[in-house]
Formats: structure tokens, C-alpha cells, sequence
């Protein structure tokens, strides 16, 4: 969540800070003890002024989630106390029957004293849901409440922050650059394919998975980011004072905001001290105002040219002329080997649904199953895209529709392309796309890694619950579906079946869907 101890002068998420703590910014921004913005690079949160904030209810808001209450300690066992913010504290905790590691973040109710705590709270955890999945981004394992506390279990990164490994060493060479700034925008660029905006992308909000050189590198802290549709602008001063945009400064901004914070990180990382500087925060927002980015200081003469080049992309001050994550990631510099790619990354969203159009339609009618299942603030997110691309709220997604909804995405795919697509995800074979269609096509896979989805999905099909999936069962399901003839199911078999004894047990099942 957000630090909400802000004036109305400040923006959201802004604490006051000394700018003589060690590390940070001296009078002279180039002196060689200055290395990095220590964490007085804080956030920035606009809000009511400290003397009117609300004064904490004494009352408790008795569900913040939406969902049953339900108590972490039956789950997990607590141990230490990793970090504590404003809102929670974090602690190490474990699986009690696997004994399986993570961090929990603890936040306790009594502290959310206005309804924007708690919807910032509740998206954080929607968006989180969203996420989830991918490597460069900390997985959410479990979101639970009880009476007094929401409680985050989360994957636990053990590296440390980014912010500490470049204080430690000053700056990077320009190949641990890249690798890192590489990272950075994929996490961009998987959130905005998926409709999400940061909004407080530093290097205190990237972990190292382990202490190792080579540990992935993982985004952490959505409590500011938003779900947003594409064209859409917002006003609200978000993010933290070295970071932020022009355009954020100016309160009309979109996703570019992400691109530009993640290009003064890679400055960071290159040189080892910010981009725009000065001594009070006023003063850092006007240079960012100004926009001039200076190269001739050491290191940047012995810099490559490309390197410069992905810099001067990113932080350009106009928000439409500043590459996007997608561009940034196809830039010769910042690819693995220095070669461009061979073709465009695709969109999140067109990645899945390509890969649902390869399965066979036990599989795809098993997701449907699991989509059903999935709670609401699992899928906020695809929901929302979905009501996006179905402009005629027909609650339905037509071929034009969803070829429209993916060019906003950025696809660039033809009409026969988006037709194949389109027959894909249209399980029962109606001409539309309809809602649970489309979030069994596009949600991500890592939901058939749980078992009791997964256990579920098998006990639709199974009807007689002997343990087995049959050629009858089968034909059962698929006839009340509209979805397949006998060869198709035959196939499945065949496919599926790998003790060949004509009917499908849950290991077989679970293989399959895995």
C-alpha cells in the first residue's frame, strides 16, 4: 500500500527525508561519495493535510477483502520479523504441513481509517492475483483476513533489493546493466500488456530472489499501481521524488510513466547517480521539468553509444515521442547477445490465448471448469479487460470487438489471424466469445498448479467418481457443451491416455493439464 502521511503539498506516498543520510545526495551530485539516492527517495502520496486526517475508528472494518474470513495461523507458522512499513510488517512464515518458505505481509485493519485505504488495499491484492505467474514478479500465494489483520502470503526473496547491491557497489558494468534494466521492462511490459500501471517503479521495489550474482530479479510493491484502459489519463501525483515523469509532475499521464522511471533507474545503474538532481525536492522536479540529461561527466564518455541511445529513449520528456517497453526490449543494446529479434514480442494477453487455440478441447473445457471456480479477486483484472473489449456490453466479445481490443493492445495480428484466435476461444462453437470463455483463454496457467483446481476440474468430468475420465463421460461433456464429435474425443484418448487402457485416471489428467 501506499504511505498516506503526506501534506497537501506533497505528493502520494511522500515522507520527509534527510538528504544527509549517508549515500545520499551532497551538495555536489558527482562527488565520489555520493553513489545513489539512499531511501530518501521516498514515495509520494497526495492527500489531506497531516492536521485534517481522520482520526482512526475505533471500529473495525469487518471485511476488506470481500471474501470469508479466514485465519493464516491454521496455514502457516510465523517466525521473524523481516521489515515493517507504515501500514504492516512483513514476517518470515511457513507452510506448516510442507514446511515451505515465504514472507507474509501483515496489515492491520485498525489502521485503515478512510474507504481509500481499503480500495487501495484490495486492488493491490487484485492486481497482485492479476500478475501472477511470472518470473520477474513476486508471486502472491494466498490473501487472508480475520477480524483484526489482512494478511499477504507471498513468495520470499532472500537477495535483497535492488537499491542495496547498487549502493554496494556504486554502478554496474554496461552487460549487469542491461540484464537488469532488461528485467525492469519486462515487468513493465507484462503489466501494461495486461492493463496495469506501476507507478512507483525504484530500485528499493526490485528483489533478488537469493544472495547469488546470477539470483532473478523480482517486482514487489503494487500498493500505487492501477488498472488502467488504453488512452486512459490520470492526475493523481504518484511515485517517489528521483522517479517520477514530467508528465506525473504535470497530472496527465499514462503508462510512459513506467518507461521513464525504469530509464532513471538504468542511468542509475550506468553512472551510479541520479539523473535529475538538486537540493530540495522542488528542485528535483523542476530539473525533471527541464528534461536535460547530462552525458559528459564520468562515466558516460567511456559509455557505449548504445547504451546512451536506450537512455535518451526512455527519458524523453514528451511522454508520445518515448519508446514503449515492447520497443525498449527490441533496442540491439539491451537484447541478450546484442542482436534484435527476428519478430515483436507479442502482447500477454495474444501469448495466452495462442497458447489456449494449441490445446486439445478437454483441456480447454477443464480451464473453463477451473475459470469458474477462480474467486473474484483473482480475475478483477481480466474481467475488467474483458468489459473493455465487449463495447456493446453484450456480455459477449465479437470478431470485431476482439479485433479491435487487441489493437489497442498493440497487436498488429490480420483479420484471418484474429478469426483463428477467435474460433479457439469459442468453446461452444456460438460465434462469440463469452465472459467465461475469455478468462479461460487468457488467464494464466499457473492456476492449474493448484491442486484442489485441478481435483475439481477432474470431478466434473468424472461423474460416477470411480477415478477415472471414460470415453462416455467424455462424450457427456463435450455433447453438453456443443463442443466435439467422436473423433475428436478418440483423439483425446489416444493423447492423453498413456497406459493405453481407454480411460483417463487423475495422474493422466494432471499431466495433461501441466
Amino acid at each position: 500500500m501506499g504511505n498516506c502521511c503526506a501534506t497537501a503539498q506533497q505528493p502520494r506516498g511522500y515522507a520527509p527525508s534527510n538528504k544527509d543520510e549517508v549515500g545520499a545526495p551532497s551538495k555536489d551530485r558527482n562527488d565520489p561519495s555520493v553513489r545513489i539516492v539512499s531511501k530518501a527517495s521516498l514515495r509520494m502520496t497526495e492527500h489531506t493535510p497531516t492536521g485534517l486526517r481522520p482520526k482512526p475508528s475505533a471500529v473495525l472494518i469487518e471485511n476488506v477483502l470481500g471474501s470469508p474470513l479466514r485465519d493464516v495461523r491454521s496455514e502457516y507458522t510465523f517466525g521473524v520479523e523481516l521489515g515493517r512499513g507504515q501500514f504492516g510488517v512483513t514476517y518470515l512464515v511457513w507452510n506448516t504441513a510442507t514446511g515451505q518458505r515465504f514472507a507474509c505481509k501483515t496489515i492491520a485493519k485498525r489502521k485503515l481509517v478512510n474507504p481509500r485505504e481499503v480500495e487501495d488495499l484490495r486492488r493491490e491484492v487484485q492486481i497482485m492475483h492479476h500478475l501472477s505467474g511470472y518470473e520477474n514478479i513476486v508471486e502472491l500465494k494466498g490473501a487472508y483476513e480475520d477480524k483484526y489483520s489482512v494478511n499477504l502470503v507471498m513468495e520470499l526473496c532472500e537477495g535483497g533489493e535492488l537499491f542495496e547491491r547498487i549502493t554496494q557497489r556504486g554502478h554496474y558494468s554496461e552487460r549487469g546493466a542491461a540484464w537488469i534494466c532488461r528485467t525492469m521492462v519486462k515487468v513493465v511490459q507484462i503489466c501494461h500488456s495486461l492493463g496495469v500501471m506501476h507507478r512507483d517503479l525504484k530500485p528499493e521495489n526490485f528483489l533478488f530472489a537469493n544472495r547469488s550474482e546470477d539470483a532473478a530479479l523480482k517486482a514487489t510493491d503494487f500498493g500505487l499501481s492501477v488498472f488502467y484502459r488504453p488512452g486512459e489519463k490520470f492526475t493523481d501525483f504518484v511515485g517517489s521524488v528521483y522517479y517520477i515523469a514530467p508528465e506525473v509532475l504535470n497530472r496527465s499521464y499514462g503508462p510512459e510513466a513506467d518507461v521513464w522511471s525504469a530509464g532513471v533507474i538504468l542511468y542509475i545503474l550506468l553512472s551510479g547517480v541520479p539523473p535529475f538532481w538538486a537540493e530540495t525536492d522542488q528542485g528535483i522536479f523542476d530539473a525533471i521539468r527541464v528534461g536535460h540529461v547530462d552525458f559528459t561527466d564520468d562515466p558516460w564518455p567511456s559509455i557505449s553509444i548504445g547504451a546512451k541511445d536506450v537512455v535518451k529513449r526512455m527519458l524523453r520528456s514528451n511522454p508520445k515521442e518515448r519508446c514503449t517497453a515492447t520497443t525498449i526490449l527490441q533496442h540491439p543494446w539491451m537484447r541478450e547477445g546484442g542482436e534484435a529479434p527476428d519478430a515483436p514480442l507479442d502482447n500477454v494477453v495474444l501469448s495466452r490465448m495462442k497458447q489456449f487455440s494449441a490445446m486439445n478441447k478437454l483441456k480447454k473445457l477443464a480451464l473453463k471448469v477451473i475459470a469458474e471456480s477462480l474467486s473474484e479477486e483473482e480475475i478483477t483484472g481480466l474481467k475488467k479487460m474483458f468489459m473493455d473489449m465487449d463495447t456493446d456490453h453484450s456480455g459477449t466479445i465479437t470478431l470485431d470487438e476482439l479485433k479491435t481490443g487487441l489493437a489497442l493492445l498493440g497487436s498488429s495480428l490480420a483479420e484471418s489471424e484474429v478469426a483463428q484466435l477467435m474460433q479457439a476461444a469459442d468453446v461452444d462453437g456460438n460465434g462469440t466469445i463469452d465472459y467465461l470463455e475469455f478468462i479461460s483463454a487468457t488467464m494464466h496457467l499457473n492456476k492449474t498448479k493448484k491442486e484442489d483446481h485441478l481435483i475439481s476440474a477432474f470431478q466434473y468430468f468424472d461423474k460416477d467418481k470411480s477415478g477415472y475420465i471414460t470415453i462416455e463421460e467424455l462424450k457427456e461433456a463435450f455433447l453438453k457443451h456443443d463442443m466435439g464429435d467422436h473423433q475428436a474425443i478418440q483423439d483425446i484418448i489416444k493423447e492423453v491416455d498413456t497406459d493405453n487402457d481407454g480411460r483417463i485416471n487423475y495422474d493422466e489428467f494432471v499431466a495433461m493439464m501441466r
